[in-house]
């Protein structure tokens, strides 16, 4: 692979990582359902142009059928004067005006169906948008949780920009407060043992042992005298 083969392959890697990095789900989908809202937005607008057209071809077959009528009704008025020319006349306009109804009517028929069709559409994508906002909304909520866990995990682990030393400070501190234990138990081990002398104690060793003497006697005697309270031997 050539150098600027290799330079396209790494400049696409870092493109895609800040782009991946800059993409959030919430916004994504928000916008999509900005666009399902659009969209239903636009069905309803086509659905309302058409059902005007349906509603002008009814009012114009309404026209025609009266046209119809009337011209019937002068046929047979006509024919009552013993004028055939004008119920003739008459009957003609009454034939295009039926002629006009029956394709007003077709057209009405196809633009019923298109209606019909649009509105199963309509409720279709209104369904699905009501599905997708609910999917919506429980995705962000997850998202939103999933990211709140990682930054708490960040910190506890260490990972988080505030938090990453807490851990060593934490074991440090440990480790003295071990330390500085051990030191006062092994001092105090030495002390009892007489190897290291208590500065204000100014006893000798055999003085320190008598004293340990009567402070044991002086238990031993008040356990006794509560036994012989409590009645016991």
């Amino acid at each position: 692979m050539s150098i600027l083969g290799r330079m396209a392959d790494l400049l696409q890697a870092k493109t895609h990582a800040l782009l991946d990095k800059m993409e959030d789900p919430n916004e994504l989908l928000d916008l999509s359902y900005e666009k399902m809202i659009s969209g239903l937005q636009e069905t309803k607008q086509h659905l309302a142009e058409v059902v005007t057209e349906q509603k002008m071809l009814e009012r114009q077959m309404d026209q025609a059928k009266q046209e119809a009528d009337h011209a019937q009704d002068n046929a047979r008025l006509a024919l009552q004067s013993s004028r055939e020319d004008l119920a003739r006349e008459a009957l003609s306009k009454r034939q295009a005006a039926l002629d006009k109804q029956q394709s007003l009517a077709k057209a009405h028929d196809n633009i019923t169906a298109q209606v019909e069709k649009l509105v199963g559409y309509q409720k279709t994508l209104e369904t699905r948008i009501e599905q997708f906002h609910t999917q919506k909304e429980v995705m962000k909520s997850s998202y939103t949780a999933a990211q709140a866990q990682v930054k708490v995990t960040e910190s506890l682990t260490g990972v988080g920009n505030r938090l990453g030393q807490v851990g060593d400070t934490l074991r440090r501190a440990e480790d003295k407060v071990s330390g500085a234990q051990a030191k006062a138990d092994a001092m105090d081990g030495l002390l009892k043992a007489g190897i290291l002398n208590d500065p204000l104690d100014r006893r000798s060793s055999t003085e320190k042992e008598l004293d340990d003497l009567r402070s044991h006697s002086a238990v031993d005697a008040e356990l006794e005298k509560l036994k012989a309270e409590l009645g016991k031997s």
